[in-house]
Formats: C-alpha cells, structure tokens, sequence
C-alpha cells in the first residue's frame, strides 16, 4: 500500500458518544465517499454497515506477539480501504484497550502496546487522532452500567475502591498516545467541548465539507434507568440468559421511571476528590506539548 495514504482515527474514549460517532459515519457514508474519503468502524450497538474488526494486544500477550497484530491492522485497513489514494477515516474506542481492568485499578494497561501495534499497521500518513476525555467519576460509573447491562456484576459499593486507586489518568494516556502514534497533529477534547457530530468531524477531519452531513436520527446507547438495571441483574443472578428482545423491552419499560436506586453512585467525597483530579488532569493536557486540547 503507497505511503501516501491519509489516515483520519477517532480513538475514543469508551462512554463518550462513540457510538453516535459510528452512526454518523453510516448515515453519511455516501457523502462522505463522495469526497474521497473511506470510513470504517466497528458494528457494536448495531451500526448496519461497521465491519471493522480491529484486533490488538491486551495484557496477556507478549512481545513476541507484536507482529501478528501488525499484520491483523494491515489485513482490516486494505479489506475496509484497499484504495491507496483514498483517505481513511476510522472510528474504534477500543484502541486504547478495555475497561474491565479499571476495576484492578489498572487505566488501560495494554494501551501502549496496542498503538505500537496499531502504529506499526498503518502504511501511510497519519494526518490526524482525535480524543475525547470525559470526567473519571462518570467514566467509571457509565463503564460498570454499560457492563451490568449485559453481565451480573457485583454491587458498585465493592467496585469503588479499586477505582479510586486508578494507577493513572488522562495525561499519561494521552501523553503515550502522542509519543507513540506520532500522527501529524492530535486533538483532544472533553465531553464538554465536543458537541454535535459534526462538530467532532470538523476537528477529526477539517478537510472534509460538513454542509451535506447529518446529525443521526436514531438515539445510540440510551442508558438503562437505575429500575431497568435492578431487573437486568435480578435475572442475571437467577441464571437467566435475555435475548435481545427481552432486554431491549426490560429496559425500554422502565425507562419512564428515572428514580435513582442508588445503583451506582460514589460517596460525595470520592465523588469530589474524582473531579478534582479530573480538572488537574485537564491542566495539565492543556500544557501538554503536540496536541491541540479543547476544553
């Protein structure tokens, strides 16, 4: 693949309207192939045409394992994108890893090997990555409901220590990040910066012409209500496996009860003591050398 092949990655972060991200590009893949771009993203929650199966490596794997992800990236680029002279714009949350190591107090543990790997995959220009950081407190509260939809966990109350014992944060991430990727330019947003997604595009790709492009009518992810997630893990303790149809309707039957529960909630001074951090955190990536940070 020629060397001047563009590469446009929306990188996250998990709980931050990635999915909404993904819709956008499906809704808006004809326009955008149009201008001569290729779009490619995973299908989670549904997205009809995502066919990106990115795999890199979690903690478990070893050095001598790199290769094999190279080459896994360099097989997903040229089956989403095999046009060389086409740019490629590519949407994943998971490059940075999981979540379900925040809960052995460990913030994305594989990340750096992950981007090398992705790094390494890429053959051509990496023009531009864009981030989007949220405040840790709802981070690891939306990380535990989004996983509690799906699996019996146990209570949050028994989580929120190991989170509050997070071995690092957004400056290092990001920090790594940078160092490693080495795109052109990086742009990192918080969740109150980012906007529409539109607004997201123009700063992943301000090359691309938004005046045909359109917000996604469909609502992506709606968070089950605190009554929807007390009978998703009832059935869940009983032993029941919810098609996908049961729990779509267990949690679209509560969703008019909005009444907290307290299902997942940290006390008011580890709450305080998160976003404290969180906007040291934000200092310091406003400081930070070789990103653009909107905050």
């Amino acid at each position: 693949m020629a060397a001047e092949k563009a590469f446009y990655i929306h990188a996250g972060a998990h709980r931050t309207g990635t999915s909404s991200v993904q819709m956008f590009l499906h809704d808006n893949r004809a326009e955008i192939s149009s201008q001569g771009f290729d779009a490619t993203y995973p299908g989670r929650d549904d997205i009809p045409s995502g066919t990106l199966g990115l795999r890199l490596p979690s903690p478990r794997h070893g050095e001598t394992m790199q290769r094999r992800f190279i080459r896994k990236v360099r097989r997903e680029v040229r089956t989403n994108s095999p046009d060389p002279t086409r740019a490629l714009i590519l949407s994943e949350e998971n490059i940075p890893g999981r979540m379900i190591h925040f809960y052995g107090s460990e913030f994305y543990p594989a990340a750096e090997a992950r981007m090398k790997a992705l790094r390494d995959g890429l053959e051509g220009t990496l023009k531009r990555v864009l981030f989007v950081v949220r405040p840790y407190d709802a981070l690891y509260v939306s990380a535990f409901r989004k996983r509690a939809e799906d699996l019996r966990v146990d209570p949050f109350s028994q989580q929120r220590a190991a989170l509050m014992r997070m071995n690092r944060g957004w400056p290092a991430l990001i920090t790594a990040m940078r160092d490693i990727l080495k795109a052109e330019e990086m742009v990192v947003m918080t969740m109150s910066a980012r906007g529409d997604n539109r607004n997201l595009i123009k700063n992943l790709v301000p090359e691309l012409d938004r005046k045909n492009l359109t917000e996604p009518v469909q609502k992506m992810n709606v968070s089950a209500t605190d009554t929807a997630m007390d009978v998703l893990q009832a059935h869940y303790r009983a032993g029941h496996a919810l098609d996908r149809d049961t729990w779509k309707n267990i949690i679209a039957d509560n969703a008019d009860n909005t009444k907290s529960t307290g299902f997942a909630e940290f006390t008011a001074d580890q709450k305080q003591q998160l976003r404290d951090t969180y906007e040291q955190d934000c200092d310091a990536l406003a400081k930070l050398k070789g990103i653009t940070f909107l905050r």
